[in-house]
């Protein structure tokens, strides 16, 4: 599979945990369906537009997230006003925003009915160029995209690997979880109807090393080669 890598970073973001609407809580790490909103913004989509894409390239794309900083949360108040009565008196409101978030982020093409998109995405990236503006999760938290690298994925193998990134809870077993370093468990969002709904039953339950660490699993991974450099990957 044609596949590409790219840093992701910012100084705040707010991943929204659905579960958490009156005080909302983050997830951890940048979505896949967030990821696909991002994609839409630098190419210019508008919302409309993005009913059919957010399906279509839920199915026709893979990725992967390692942490290139440590996960931190911090809450921020903020007063909520009703926008047909913006003097009325407001309702305190507390949100959970991850602070100087960093995530090394890698896409690869599953399906080619996306291709254009993939490939439009990948130019944009290289020549840091957006219609919108880029954001972690939050309009108020604007991202930073630079380009890594561009590769070719393998078929899907199966053994014991060392990553940094993500991995499935319940499908991969654990060999090393030596040096003392914190494992992070997240349910994350892998697919988004034409409705902008989260399908529940598409989320999947994910772990990870958190940064500058890595872990060794046993379960299935993709290879990405690039410049002569081989990783292991799993992808969602």
């Amino acid at each position: 599979m044609k596949g590409f890598q790219l840093i992701i970073e910012g100084n705040w973001g707010h991943f929204k945990k659905p579960e958490t609407n009156n005080n909302p809580l983050s997830h951890d790490l940048i979505t896949k369906t967030a990821l696909i909103g991002l994609i839409g913004a630098v190419l210019g989509y508008e919302r409309e537009e993005m009913k059919s894409k957010f399906p279509q390239l839920s199915e026709d794309m893979l990725y992967g997230v390692q942490l290139l900083n440590p996960v931190k949360k911090i809450s921020w108040g903020f007063t909520s006003r009703k926008a047909i009565f913006p003097t009325a008196e407001g309702t305190p409101k507390y949100f959970e925003f991850l602070k100087n978030p960093k995530f090394l982020v890698s896409i690869a093409l599953k399906g080619e009915h996306s291709q254009s998109i993939f490939e439009d995405f990948k130019m944009a990236i290289k020549q840091e160029e957006a219609v919108y503006p880029p954001v972690l999760g939050w309009h108020n938290c604007p991202a930073n995209l630079t380009w890594k690298s561009e590769g070719e994925f393998s078929e899907i193998q199966e053994g014991e690997f060392n990553t940094s990134g993500f991995v499935i809870a319940g499908e991969y077993t654990p060999k090393d979880f030596s040096g003392g370093f914190r494992i992070g468990f997240d349910k994350m969002p892998t697919f988004q109807n034409d409705d902008f709904w989260n399908l529940p039953e598409r989320y999947k339950n994910v772990i990870y090393p958190d940064f500058p660490n890595s872990f060794t699993v046993d379960g299935k991974y993709f290879e990405y080669k690039s410049a002569g450099k081989t990783e292991k990957w799993c992808l969602i």
